[in-house]
């Protein structure tokens, strides 16, 4: 008997991933997003520019969907786990164990991260820097109002992308790179007004160590990626799914 055969006989390739698995992939899937924007936003982004953070979070998002996608449906978010399932994509039941896999995988790749940092040069950026925010911690100034806006508006257009590229009518196998495109254009747009968010986790991870006005601004960058997946999530199905009809 081939190895192959010895691998296939033990393994069924076509068994559905535990939970445990799947909460397992949504940790490093998030890890690898928190730790790809946020690393490159502390130690490249004088050079980069936001340019370079808005490549990084794509390029992040596109190698973790194309490598544990397959095994927990690559959301790496918690709005787009809530928008999956308000869309009747995913198990309500599974959302709560998907969020809290997923604040595990940013807090530890900022932990990290601010583990480098406190040996690194003393001119690196800190974590209120690339924390989100309104006002006068929005990169640009913009107010409490453009930055809700932006932020319901940037979420509902990503799970509108997210929901059409994984629908059974689409082409297989380009999602994550649609995804991942899609989410360099929004920051491309958002970075200015609030450093981007439409991820509570990736919002919940750098406020962890940005402290203060970080922390407190924090609610924004919960609620309003959560109200546009939501957005996005119900509507899908009336506006775009035929079996919404």
């Amino acid at each position: 008997m081939a190895t192959n055969d010895v691998v296939n006989a033990d393994v069924d390739l076509d068994a559905a991933p535990t939970l445990v698995r799947r909460l397992g992939a949504e940790v490093f899937g998030t890890f690898v997003l928190v730790f790809g924007v946020i690393g490159t936003a502390l130690f490249s982004s004088a050079n980069t520019g936001w340019l370079g953070v808005s490549l990084a979070v794509g390029l992040t998002v596109i190698g973790s969907a194309y490598a544990v996608g397959h095994i927990s449906g690559g959301h790496f978010n918690p709005a787009v786990s809530i928008g999956a399932a308000a869309a009747g994509r995913f198990a309500w039941s599974d959302v709560l164990p998907y969020i809290a896999a997923q604040v595990v995988g940013g807090v530890l790749a900022t932990t990290i991260l601010f583990a480098i940092r406190a040996d690194g040069p003393a001119d690196l950026g800190t974590f209120a820097d690339v924390s989100n925010g309104f006002g006068d911690h929005s990169p640009a100034g913009y107010g409490l109002v453009a930055v809700i806006l932006a932020e319901v508006v940037l979420t509902a257009i990503f799970l509108f992308v997210i929901l059409g590229v994984t629908d059974r009518r689409a082409p297989s196998g380009f999602a994550p790179l649609a995804i991942g495109l899609t989410l360099t254009l929004i920051h491309l747009v958002a970075i200015p007004i609030s450093n981007a968010s439409v991820n509570p986790a990736r919002s919940i991870a750098t406020a962890v160590f940005g402290g203060g006005d970080s922390l407190a601004q924090l609610w924004v960058f919960i609620v309003a990626p959560i109200v546009g997946a939501l957005i996005a999530g119900l509507a899908y199905r009336p506006l775009f799914d035929r079996a919404g009809k």
